[in-house]
């Protein structure tokens, strides 16, 4: 009983509300916004429920309006039930009412053209409305300000993305990983992000844009700081996979959250200025890693359960961005379009009152008032509620029909053309950008490998090794009392050769392996040479004592390539600065189509050059030349994709296509890596057919340039 009471009430508030809003908005507007108040307000002074949830004629809540011509001759039983109003028939009606059932449908089907133009005019009226609300609140010190504090999540996205590629080589000697763990390591954040960026993004349609990226940085600040400290694989991999979940929402909703405070005329170019935050976390992660990781001072254990050396310092530091971004948010107010969205328009004036007056006074006029008064807001209000009503009557109608309403059908095709840009340009540029780092790796072990140094059928008695051995192969060599102290193997194979009354002490060995040798009397006292390093090797009268902990690393460990790949991957990111600035200038000017097209069609033939690419050298300048072109196709899908949707659907979309997105990378990642020292002809064939796929769905999308959001 007492939820019914609250219903009545609730509905009550609602009709009143609804009504005093189109009298307001009606002296406020002009002409052509009037008619949608008239339709609105005729349609609620009209009606009003009755106890038992029934459409009836209230004389009380037509007192100010007079009785209308529609209600008289109702009486107290002569009810029209809700449902027969939004067009779904009583359940009794094809019992006694057929006849009238199909004339009252074909009606509605005659009029349903009529109420899907009456609908596309409201949303039309009520974005027109919006824009010029943000006309009068300008540009300046508020979105500024948003631009930084957004920016900080975006760029603790990009951070997100290098954290593990960089620890991979100091993280495989504490954790002992083998080739499928790294392997698993290394895409987990993809598959955490995709994750993240599907629900965070519908979340944020629901809950508000503010309230989900405060959520989903704290959970990857609090995971990304806990992975600093684990010590197990297991757990590891666990906050990784957790930390990218978190940060999987910051790309959805940042471009949307930034978007909703922008004029017309502004967004798309302001919307590419925020991509450069993604290359700013990218350049700080390359620099972190540079000045952290080689530190192996930056350390310290309790004993041998726990270990904190540096790379774990530099995990730290990488949080820092998400906690700086989190602080700045917190003073940040919600999206005044989510709140009009969801009839709270008393709050999205406020914080548009708050734009405005931020705005003048940063330009030195703080006595001009906000002249937009709440009417246009209750004006966007009322228009909400009578789309409602038009979709409430809409959804009805379609159950009546036998196909689906055009616009359906065209958002469906926008959307599925849009997750195949998505899918095509993902494949390719994840692919590539990893395959690039991986096929530099495989040319240094090439280049490695030929300088390294053949000793065949040598002699040596009585000889104490104490320096370090450093990629050789020693064949069929014989040693006789010699001693191999405190040193350093490095990329050494002794095959065939025999060692007797040798004595090995305190080494250190890396990719180190005695193949089909003899060991007679010889003795391994705290060494890391463990019998797996021995292959098809004979032990006779020989001992191990003490033995080192540690893992059998296949890579070359060596500091100049950890500082090669620091430095390839902050040279990478910082080629793109130069197609950032290209698109953000030229995106309001030729239009997001041609800018997606034009970049896709541009990085497909660079692809073409890196069959070229036969040295570490090239691929670097290659590396540098595809992500500087291919940088612009991401700005303009961004705007894109917040342009194209809807703003109760906006989140949601662009959350999905994120989603989709990664679930790419990780199949490019995947496919490429393992053509490494294969061939280069099938990852250049799979990236450009990509490319070109996705250049050529782009131009059958809509252009969005000079449209105001949905």
């Amino acid at each position: 009983m007492d939820d019914d009471g609250r219903y009545r009430d609730n509905r009550s508030d609602f009709v009143r509300g609804a009504k005093d809003i189109a009298k307001v908005a009606k002296k406020q507007v002009g002409k052509k916004v009037g008619r949608g108040v008239d339709r609105m307000a005729d349609e609620y002074v009209k009606r009003s429920y009755n106890n038992d949830g029934y459409y009836r004629n209230d004389s009380r809540a037509n007192d100010d309006e007079g009785h209308s011509d529609s209600t008289e001759g109702h009486d107290e039983d002569d009810e029209i039930y809700e449902g027969e109003y939004q067009g779904i028939p009583r359940a009794d009606s094809g019992k006694a009412g057929g006849v009238d059932g199909v004339t009252s449908a074909a009606q509605q089907f005659r009029d349903l053209s009529a109420y899907e133009g009456e609908r596309r005019k409201d949303q039309e009226e009520l974005a027109q409305q919006y824009e010029v609300i943000l006309q009068e609140c300008g540009h300046g010190k508020f979105q500024w300000t948003l631009y930084f504090v957004l920016g900080l999540a975006l760029m603790a996205d990009g951070v997100e993305i290098f954290v593990v590629g960089f620890v991979l080589p100091s993280a495989e000697k504490d954790m002992c990983l083998s080739e499928p763990n790294k392997g698993m390591l290394g895409l987990i954040v993809y598959l955490g992000m995709m994750v993240g960026a599907f629900v965070w993004g519908g979340l944020a349609d629901r809950i508000g844009r503010r309230q989900t990226l405060l959520i989903s940085l704290s959970i990857n600040s609090v995971f990304a700081f806990f992975s600093s400290f684990v010590q197990g694989y297991s757990s590891f991999l666990l906050c990784r996979l957790l930390s990218g979940v978190g940060i999987g929402g910051s790309i959805p909703i940042v471009f949307s959250y930034y978007s909703e405070f922008l004029a017309q005329e502004k967004r798309g170019e302001h919307l590419s200025w925020l991509c450069m935050f993604w290359m700013i976390g990218g350049i700080y992660a390359s620099a972190m890693a540079w000045a952290i990781i080689p530190h192996y001072g930056w350390s310290f254990q309790m004993g041998s359960a726990y270990q904190f050396h540096s790379w774990r310092v530099f995990v730290l530091v990488c949080a820092f961005p998400s906690v700086a971004a989190i602080c700045a948010i917190t003073t940040m107010p919600e999206s005044p379009r989510f709140f009009l969205e969801n009839g709270k328009h008393d709050e999205a004036w406020m914080i548009l009152k708050q734009v405005h007056d931020t705005n003048m006074r940063a330009k030195g006029y703080p006595e001009r008032v906000f002249s937009v008064s709440e009417a246009p807001l209750l004006l966007c209000a009322a228009l909400f509620n009578t789309l409602i009503q038009y979709f409430n009557l809409l959804n009805a109608l379609m159950l009546l029909r036998s196909h689906h309403s055009l616009k359906l059908l065209y958002f469906v095709r926008v959307t599925y053309m849009m997750m195949a840009v998505w899918f095509s340009m993902s494949f390719s540029y994840y692919g590539l950008t990893v395959w690039f780092p991986d096929m530099i790796k495989y040319l240094q072990k090439q280049e490695y490998a030929s300088r390294t140094k053949v000793f065949f059928k040598e002699k040596v008695e009585h000889v104490t090794f104490n320096f370090t051995l450093e990629n050789q192969v020693h064949r069929q060599g014989e040693y006789f009392n010699d001693k191999f102290m405190n040193l350093r193997m490095k990329s050494m194979v002794f095959e065939d050769s025999l060692f007797e009354e040798c004595y090995f002490e305190d080494i250190t060995s890396t990719n180190t392996f005695f193949k089909n040798c003899t060991f007679i009397a010889t003795l391994f006292y705290n060494t890391d040479l463990f019998k797996y390093r021995l292959i098809n090797s004979r032990l006779i009268n020989s001992t191990f004592l003490h033995n080192k902990e540690g893992c059998l690393l296949s890579d070359i460990s060596d500091d100049n390539n950890a500082y090669m790949v620091y430095f390839v991957s902050f040279l990478g990111t910082l080629a793109v600065l130069p197609g950032n600035i290209v698109s953000a200038l030229l995106m309001d000017k030729i239009g997001r189509l041609r800018m997606l097209a034009g970049s896709s069609v541009i990085s497909c033939i660079s692809c073409f050059f890196l069959s070229f690419g036969n040295s570490e050298s090239a691929m670097i300048a290659l590396l540098c030349l595809f992500g500087g072109i291919s940088i612009a196709s991401w700005n303009a899908l961004d705007v894109l994709t917040v342009e194209l949707y809807p703003s109760d659907k906006r989140t949601t979309a662009f959350g999905f296509l994120n989603a989709l997105c990664k679930l790419a990378a990780v199949l490019g990642i995947s496919i490429f890596t393992s053509f490494v020292g294969i061939t280069k002809a099938v990852p250049i064939l799979f990236a450009s057919a990509a490319l070109a796929a996705g250049s050529f769905l782009a131009l059958k999308l809509p252009e969005t340039r000079g449209q105001v959001l949905q």
